[in-house]
């Protein structure tokens, strides 16, 4: 069986599509076999970004290693048995159509609470929060009290992780190994992030996530996407000099891939 990558966040601008990308392209570059689904059936900011990469890769007549990706599968909902969700068989189908051709399955959720995102992280293996370092995204896993350091409880995102780990556990399956990202992180305001990295560290010992190093905010993501490249991308493309600030950011991606730990993967980027 395909191991599943889930990328999840139920708030927008975390960057879930950009980590989702950059880890399915690497893995694609190791010499895995990966397959995508994109579940934010309005923006589809995965399944335009590898539309972008096709199309740039068929322009300049290059082959690079690429994630293949499918849409979900539209169902006669009067097929169904009584009292079954269509979201529930369309993404079943959509995983059963990959897997016999995949090693890795990467699944970029909405930015919003969905039925297929539920029922998407009750299928994942691996699953990855991308967090902006800041309090109001932290909000998403746990209400915090206003000294900004007491933590009162989980929050509705953190909740819904624990009722896909519940269900897994009901069917047998291995445990979720949940990562949440600390992402986007900007070059300024040292005293909140060693704040957000305190109350990170307390959360996670709480509700049982480990915490991985994400992106730095740069503009580099924003100049990839048009033509569907990822950092490990620029010298294939000819750029023969890469700025400081490339390096690092493929140095964060090496880290991050080694963070998730994935089965059988060894970082050699």
């Amino acid at each position: 069986m395909a191991h599943i990558i889930v990328v999840g966040n139920e708030k927008g601008g975390a960057g879930k599509s950009t980590v989702a990308m950059h880890v399915a392209s690497a893995l694609a570059r190791l010499g895995w076999r990966v397959g995508t689904l994109d579940l934010d059936l309005r923006q589809r900011s995965l399944g335009r970004y590898i539309e972008n990469r096709l199309r740039f890769l068929a322009r300049e007549g290059l082959s690079l290693p690429s994630p293949a990706s499918v849409d979900l599968p539209e169902i006669d909902p009067s097929a169904l048995p009584p009292g079954e969700n269509l979201s529930d068989h369309r993404l079943s189908a959509a995983v059963a159509a990959l897997e016999p051709c995949s090693d890795f399955i990467v699944i970029d959720c909405p930015g919003s609470h969905t039925r297929l995102a539920q029922v998407a992280h009750s299928l994942a293996d691996t699953l990855v929060t991308p967090l902006n370092d800041s309090f109001v995204d932290f909000d998403l896993l746990a209400r915090i009290d206003t000294d900004g350091e007491t933590i009162l409880g989980p929050s509705v995102y953190a909740e819904m992780v624990w009722t896909a780990r519940q269900l897994r556990a009901q069917a047998g399956l291995d445990p979720i190994d949940w990562i949440v990202l600390r992402n986007r992180l900007g070059s300024t305001a040292m005293v909140n992030k060693q704040r957000m990295e305190s109350a990170l560290g307390r959360l996670a010992r709480r509700i049982g996530f480990r915490v991985g190093p994400g992106f730095s905010e740069r503009v580099i993501f924003r100049e990839l996407f048009p033509r569907g490249l990822t950092l490990l991308d620029l010298r294939d493309i000819g750029v023969e000099r890469l700025s400081m600030s490339h390096v690092a950011a493929r140095q964060e991606l090496r880290e991050l891939l080694r963070a998730l730990g994935l089965p059988g993967v060894e970082v050699r980027l």
